[in-house]
Parts: C-alpha cells; sequence; structure tokens
C-alpha cells in the first residue's frame, strides 16, 4: 500500500507530511510526497533561467519534506508537471498505485480546523481516490498513529461501499471503529416522521452496522456504535468525544459520479467545527 502527499513548502504541506507519516505507520503503508509545477516552469524565460531555479528549488523543498519523514517509514519525493494541479496530483497518485490522497490546509476557506483551497476544493470535488484532509497544526502533534477511526454512516446509496472501506482500514491496522449516526433534529424534524421516530429508526440502522462490523471484524479489533442528535450537523458531532489521534470518515455526496468524489452538505458541515483529520470516500463503481 502506498499513500500520496500532494505537497507544498507551506504549513499546510507540513500537516499533509505529518498526516502521511501517521497513516503509512498505521496501516504499514509507504510515503509518496509529490509537487506539481505548470509547464512554463521548466523552460528559461527571455529574462533568465527563472523556470530552472524553480525546478531546482521544489526539488530542494521536495528533500526537505522527506528529510522530515522518520526513518522507520519508506518514502520517495516526485516532482511533476500539469496545466492543472489538481489534474496532475491526481495523476502522480494514480502512476504511483496510491490508495489515498493526503492534502493539508492552505489558509482560507471553512472556518474550524480545516480549510479548503482552490487545489483541494478541486480534488474534493473530483478524485477518485480516498481523500485524507489534514487539519491544521496536526505537524505540531506527537501522536504517531491513529488512535480510532469513526465512520459517520447514513443510510443513503454510498453507505455500505464507506462501511466497508472503514471495516478494512480498521482491520488492517487493527484500530478502534467507532460506528456513528448523525441526527440533525432541524431537518429531521422536515419530513413526515417525528424526531422520536427517526431516532428510533437511526437506532435499529446503528443496531445492524453494529452487528455487520462485529461478524466481520476478528476479535482482536474492537467496534463501537453510537448514535448523537442535536439542532444542526455541527451540534451533534460536538456531542462526540474526540482525541489527539482519531480521524473520521465519511462517504461522498449522492450528487457525486460513479468512483468520484464530491463533498456534501454533512460533511462540510462537519469541516466547520473538526479538528481531527477527514477520509472522504468516493462513490463505488
Amino acid at each position: 500500500m502506498r499513500i500520496y502527499v500532494a505537497y507544498l513548502a507551506t504549513d499546510g504541506g507540513a500537516d499533509a507530511v505529518a498526516m502521511g507519516v501517521r497513516l503509512a505507520r498505521t496501516l504499514s503503508a509507504a510515503l509518496d510526497i509529490g509537487m506539481v509545477l505548470p509547464p512554463d516552469v521548466q523552460a528559461p524565460l527571455p529574462s533568465g533561467e527563472v523556470g530552472q531555479a524553480l525546478s531546482e528549488q521544489a526539488g530542494r523543498w521536495l528533500a526537505e519534506a522527506r528529510d522530515s519523514v522518520p526513518d522507520d517509514v519508506d518514502v520517495e519525493t516526485h516532482l511533476a508537471v500539469s496545466e492543472s494541479a489538481a489534474e496532475g496530483i491526481l495523476a502522480e497518485a494514480e502512476r504511483v498505485g496510491a490508495a489515498a490522497i493526503v492534502v493539508g490546509g492552505s489558509g482560507g476557506g471553512l472556518v474550524g480546523g480545516h480549510t479548503l483551497g482552490s487545489v483541494v476544493n478541486e480534488l474534493v470535488h473530483s478524485s477518485p481516490l480516498p481523500l485524507v484532509l489534514s487539519p491544521r497544526g496536526l505537524r505540531r502533534s506527537k501522536v504517531e498513529r491513529v488512535r480510532e477511526i469513526t465512520c459517520a454512516l447514513g443510510r443513503r446509496a454510498g453507505a455500505p461501499h464507506l462501511f466497508d472501506t472503514a471495516i478494512r482500514a480498521a482491520e488492517r491496522s487493527g484500530c478502534p471503529l467507532r460506528v456513528v449516526s448523525l441526527i440533525a433534529l432541524d431537518h429531521a424534524s422536515t419530513g413526515t416522521a417525528p424526531d422520536d421516530q427517526v431516532i428510533a429508526e437511526a437506532t435499529a440502522h446503528a443496531q445492524a452496522s453494529f452487528d455487520s462490523a462485529r461478524d466481520r471484524l476478528s476479535a482482536n479489533t474492537d467496534v463501537s456504535w453510537t448514535i448523537v442528535s442535536g439542532p444542526t450537523v455541527e451540534d451533534a458531532v460536538n456531542k462526540l468525544d474526540w482525541h489527539d489521534g482519531d480521524l473520521i470518515m465519511v462517504g461522498s455526496s449522492r450528487l457525486a459520479v460513479q468512483r468520484r468524489l464530491f463533498l456534501g452538505s454533512t460533511a462540510a458541515k462537519m469541516l466547520r467545527v473538526l479538528q481531527v483529520p477527514m477520509v472522504i470516500v468516493p462513490r463505488a463503481s
């Protein structure tokens, strides 16, 4: 297994490398750190060899990123060229056979622990691979491995694939798996069913998910389930206990085409308040 880190020589890039290292250790994976440059920096400009200088500088940045990776993690660096940064990242991740792409914040976009720049926004709405969003400041954490995987499970079309992905991650890593149903009562109350019926249906669904996970996981892997409700998604997710080293897995929106991501409104609301990494899983083919 390989993890591709889309790198920039910024604090957000350092956060992404730190998250990549954490995932590589957790999943016994190798790490690829890559930068994508536009074509016009590859050729000397009339005023001088500015393009060559930028390429050389990018190489130095990648070397510094590589040097920041601990010796117990296998790492390679890559410099690519593409008209589109997002397309270049996706092409490089596919070329190296990555199982997921890790990105960091870039100062702008959503409030809270996560920020989405323009390139990350493109990836969030186009990647065929799971996309790992590293929150700001993760580079300062001393946690070496993922502590617990939380799977935010709903009842829409992509839920079974998300659940399968979370189970595989828990099984490979040995991390505890927490299955969570989030209920925003302001949204639920607009339907035909009263809140108590919505909660009862969510409870039954969560119990079935728990039973399924328990039957499929080894005896050495812990799985739990919980239901949290609140006036909004943000209120509900804030009722959960979160620790340094946790991550949350969510499914792509129902608006996504097959094998592509699309950040749904529920996941976007979670990003506003969460300080832990989020893994967005694309729809199955």
